[in-house]
């Protein structure tokens, strides 16, 4: 009888379910996706401020409807202040741009809580919502 050999899968086996539930309790208090967003966004009060970190031209031409754009240079005490005591959720392109990442390290850095959005526009755009154009910098009506 031989022994079954493992797959490329396998051959590092699982984690421990302990191991598991703590890894993925740790990367969910990094991230969320789009599609937790898009329902959180659906709430009256959402819990959270949705920040698009792209230029103001990127998010002129198209953004998630009911997000704010602050650019992650222009992110300060004063900015974050602006829209509250909140958690700030931040996206940029997409998987391919770091922009997010570099925003949500310079929110943290100064004290605030916040999640990347991951996927940015383009896993906005795969899980087929749309973007909205042509409003404010503050996500309000142009």
């Amino acid at each position: 009888m031989s022994t079954p050999t493992a797959s490329v899968v396998t051959e590092a086996p699982a984690a421990t379910p302990a191991a598991a539930i703590a890894h993925f309790e740790h990367l969910l208090a990094f991230e969320t996706d789009c599609a937790d967003v898009k329902v959180g966004l659906g709430d009256p009060s959402p819990d959270f401020v949705l920040l698009d970190v792209r230029s103001a031209e990127a998010f002129a031409a198209g953004h998630i409807d009911g997000a704010t754009n602050l650019p992650r240079v222009e992110i300060t005490t004063d900015s974050l202040d602006a829209l509250g005591d909140t958690t700030f959720v931040v996206y940029c392109a997409g998987p391919h741009c770091n922009g997010a990442d570099k925003a949500a390290l310079r929110i943290a850095r100064l004290g605030r809580p916040v999640k990347k959005m991951i996927g940015g526009v383009t896993g906005w755009l795969d899980e087929g919502f749309e973007l909205v154009a042509g409003q404010s910098r503050d996500g309000g009506a142009s």
